[in-house]
């Protein structure tokens, strides 16, 4: 090779020489352990995760929206133990979260789904009174919920299935004059915990809920 045209390649040849040491570099800058020391582990940064609470009317923070329904005081409960007609009858949970049946006495049912209710008194029964009992259990009617604030009457209402927040300021008489339409709160019982997050006038209720419609001020 000529002179000239070996002097013309020499930076190309550096810059391919310079390339592994850099990337050599690079990779060594992850920690490495030395013996009797251990190397300390490198935080990776994660972005922060929304979860939604369930369904597409469920705020962030509202959790157990598409959750079975839990039971809770001022439930109603038809109880139906086959073949044993005196024992089926109608319970209402009291503030205790119990209802009391006749032979078993009472039975905590607070927090409870209907069916997680029906294996419990069937497992009482099972307990020295009836050797292989079958029992049902329903919601026959579901607690009120309340609706408070900036409403024409506010208080406490039968719940109806499948209702919005709307249907309920309805059923208070329609919002009041000062009411703030885009400041609604709703607080709900659930796993012994209540959430209260701001919701829209199309949120779906369930038994129990508290709304709360709040004042504006201009």
């Amino acid at each position: 090779m000529r002179p000239k045209a070996l002097i013309s390649r020499l930076p190309v040849l550096l810059v391919a020489l310079a390339l592994p040491a850099c990337v050599h570099n690079q990779a060594v800058v992850a920690p490495v352990a030395v013996e009797g020391v251990p190397a300390e582990p490198v935080a990776v940064a994660q972005a922060p995760v929304l979860v939604a609470a369930g369904g597409p009317y469920a705020p962030t923070g509202l959790t157990g929206y598409d959750a079975p329904y839990q039971l809770d005081a001022g439930d109603r409960l038809r109880v139906q133990v086959f073949g044993q007609e005196g024992l089926t009858n109608s319970y209402i949970v009291d503030a205790s979260g119990n209802i009391s049946m006749t032979l078993i006495g009472t039975v905590p049912v607070r927090g409870m789904t209907t069916a997680e209710a029906s294996r419990a008194i069937a497992a009482r029964l099972r307990n020295g009174y009836i050797r292989n009992p079958h029992v049902s259990v329903e919601v026959e009617v579901y607690r009120p919920f309340f609706i408070l604030g900036e409403v024409n009457a506010p208080g406490q209402y039968p719940y109806v299935p499948n209702m919005t927040v709307e249907a309920a300021v309805a059923i208070a008489g329609g919002y009041a004059p000062r009411a703030n339409k885009n400041n609604i709160l709703l607080a709900r019982s659930y796993n012994g915990e209540t959430m209260r997050v701001q919701v829209q006038p199309d949120m779906p209720m369930r038994p129990g809920d508290t709304i709360t419609v709040r004042e504006r001020w201009f």
